[in-house]
């Protein structure tokens, strides 16, 4: 995944001398009688001390391995860490390994050093990974990096628990309890019973905050409306699965019914706005992680006191959770790769894994289910219980998701920098087109994209 029209190629024409700014570097960790180094490039944690638990790994790592661990941290903004890894992999040299973004492995699947070895022991003991996780990290029928805990998130629903209970008559903390089962009345959280909730909020002066526009906030949740609704819109060789596609039109009438009732600049809103409207008391419902919420509880907190984090509404072919999965993969021109798979393997156990979710306030998710009862989703607070549901649990009965699966990498990344399933929805809701001339256009842009 990328932003700002940056992709693999264009970046890759630029040439190899792309040096990435705003990293923040953390000391190198020394261990007496060196078995060696690694320098390892990590996502720098937007989440205020979430790149502490790292440091603490990596420093005991090297005391009980003896091998020099240097961590430097790249921000996305400005894309500086997907610079790095296209500068790295053209030009072969620069860190051991270094965090990739969902799309990205599969990228530089060719330059990335199997890590079955890795996988099969972390499977072994922890059981099944996130299949979101696997289909981004595995090509070619090998492990091109470890699912990675620090940096991926989901993007559940975070509502107003007292702003839907009085304008649309649900009590959401009823239906998605702070516990390890389903209320009596959970089957009823349906993109439907959105809708009308949806409306009623509105009208209200709250409207759900669901950005439309082109960036990542945008379109994780459309592409999971989407697949709700079984609207793929590729197979898994990218050919455009769009003619004829009943199951794509129908979901495309329903984001154009709801882009009614939310609040008018949508089409113009960034990975930010829907946060502020949360924070600013604006708005009964956004799709975010809990970094709203805990900006919330920092700025204002007689909002996020009324916070409830829950599953994301199910459609006629299931329910589903956007995920944005990271991945660290290590470079097969390394200079050190049997300490970097040791490395990760020793960042992916569970106590490390808690470490750093602890960090991050419970941002951060492991890819492993066998992970989603850290203690940090049920204590937090105010009030407390509020992002228990925050991971994926086996009683929300919903499958984690990426839009614009099951393309291949490349396209997908494309589509994704695009946001085609959020402009195909704007010319129809915006530009006045109908839904078969929309569908038409996103047929050839894809085509286009093939033959690029």
């Amino acid at each position: 995944m990328t932003t700002n029209g940056t992709t693999r190629r264009n970046v890759l024409r630029s040439g190899a001398g792309v040096v990435a700014t705003g990293t923040l570097a953390a000391p190198m960790v020394h261990a007496q009688g060196t078995a060696g180094s690694l320098r390892f490039a990590f996502w720098d944690h937007w989440v205020p001390g979430g790149n502490d638990a790292l440091k603490t790994l990596a420093a005991r790592f090297s005391e009980q391995k003896r091998v020099n661990v240097s961590l430097d941290f790249i921000n996305t903004t400005g894309n500086q860490l997907q610079l790095t890894a296209a500068a790295q992999a053209q030009s072969s040299s620069g860190h051991d390994g270094i965090s990739l973004t969902p799309w990205d492995v599969g990228a530089y699947s060719d330059k990335l050093e199997p890590v079955d070895d890795v996988i099969g022991r972390l499977v072994a003991k922890y059981g099944p990974i996130s299949p979101v996780a696997e289909f981004l990290g595995k090509h070619g029928g090998k492990w091109r990096g470890v699912p990675a805990t620090s940096g991926s998130q989901n993007k559940p629903a975070c509502v107003r628990f007292d702003l839907l209970q009085e304008h649309a008559g649900i009590d959401i903390r009823a239906m998605w309890p702070a516990a390890n089962r389903a209320g009596p009345t959970a089957n009823t959280w349906t993109w439907d019973t959105f809708l009308r909730a949806a409306e009623k909020c509105h009208a209200a002066g709250v409207p759900f905050g669901l950005p439309m526009g082109q960036f990542s906030d945008a379109v994780d949740w459309v592409g999971a409306l989407f697949l709700s609704y079984g609207a793929h819109i590729t197979d898994n060789t990218g050919k455009p699965t769009i003619r004829g596609n009943a199951k794509l039109k129908t979901a495309i009438e329903y984001a154009v019914k709801l882009a009614k009732f939310l609040p008018n600049d949508v089409w113009a809103w960034d990975d930010a706005s829907n946060n502020r409207a949360l924070i600013g008391g604006k708005s009964a419902l956004v799709f975010n992680p809990p970094s709203a919420w805990a900006v919330a509880k920092r700025d204002a907190p007689q909002v996020a006191e009324k916070c409830w984090t829950v599953p994301m509404p199910a459609g006629p072919e299931g329910r589903f959770l956007a995920c944005i999965p990271f991945t660290t993969g290590i470079w097969a021109f390394g200079r050190n790769k049997t300490a970097a798979k040791e490395f990760l393997e020793f960042i992916t156990q569970r106590d490390a894994a808690e470490a750093t979710t602890d960090k991050s306030g419970g941002y951060d998710i492991p890819p492993f289910a066998s992970m989603t009862d850290f203690k940090v989703w049920e204590t937090t607070s105010p009030p407390v219980g509020t992002i228990f549901n925050y991971p994926l649990k086996a009683h929300h009965q919903a499958t984690l998701s990426i839009a614009f699966s099951p393309a291949p990498a490349e396209l997908a990344s494309q589509m994704y920098i695009q946001a085609l399933n959020t402009k195909v929805i704007a010319r129809v809701a915006q530009g006045g087109e109908t839904v078969d001339q929309a569908m038409g256009w996103l047929e050839r842009e894809i085509n286009n994209m093939r033959r690029g």
